[in-house]
């Protein structure tokens, strides 16, 4: 089973035991870019990608996903604080659907909101730069977003599900 799933218990369902995932922070002129580790305990921030054409973008993915041995994606959904979707969740899912087309490895979300407020404050925490926090702040929100998501499917399986 591979694709795009909305649940997360479906996407931990189609992934292999171990293994790597990958997540990322889609934004309108940046994709920042986090890994974990193969038992999927520590999401680290990778790098941010300038966004640009479809293409070259999921190639630049593509070539991370095959480098580091990746068997799935986590793309952070950016929903209203309401929990409704607007244009960006939109484009997020379309980006998904395209990138799917383009791989095998199942596609999950995660919940966004406030992952870049989190990254801020923590990045502010450590005294950060103005300079170095704009050159690292998407890549560290996937990293939030990442880690959300490996919580969460850790969760569930010392829940059984």
């Amino acid at each position: 089973m591979s694709g795009v799933e909305d649940d997360i218990a479906d996407f931990a369902a189609a992934l292999p035991r171990e293994g790597a995932l990958m997540g990322l922070d889609l934004g309108e002129k940046t994709i920042g870019i986090a890994v974990s580790d193969t038992r999927r305990q520590v999401a680290s921030p990778l790098e941010t990608l300038r966004r640009g054409k479809f293409a070259p973008d999921a190639s630049r993915l593509l070539e991370i996903v095959a480098a580091r041995g990746i068997v799935g994606l986590i793309l952070g959904l950016p929903r209203n604080m309401d929990g409704s979707e607007g244009p960006r969740a939109q484009a997020t899912r379309a980006f998904a659907r395209n990138l799917s087309r383009l791989t095998p490895l199942p596609i999950g979300f995660w919940d966004e909101r406030l992952s870049t407020v989190a990254a801020e404050r923590a990045l502010l925490m450590a005294d950060t730069s103005r300079k170095r926090r704009a050159e690292v702040i998407d890549h560290v929100a996937a990293g939030y977003i990442l880690q959300g998501a490996l919580d969460r499917l850790r969760h569930m399986e010392g829940a059984g599900a």
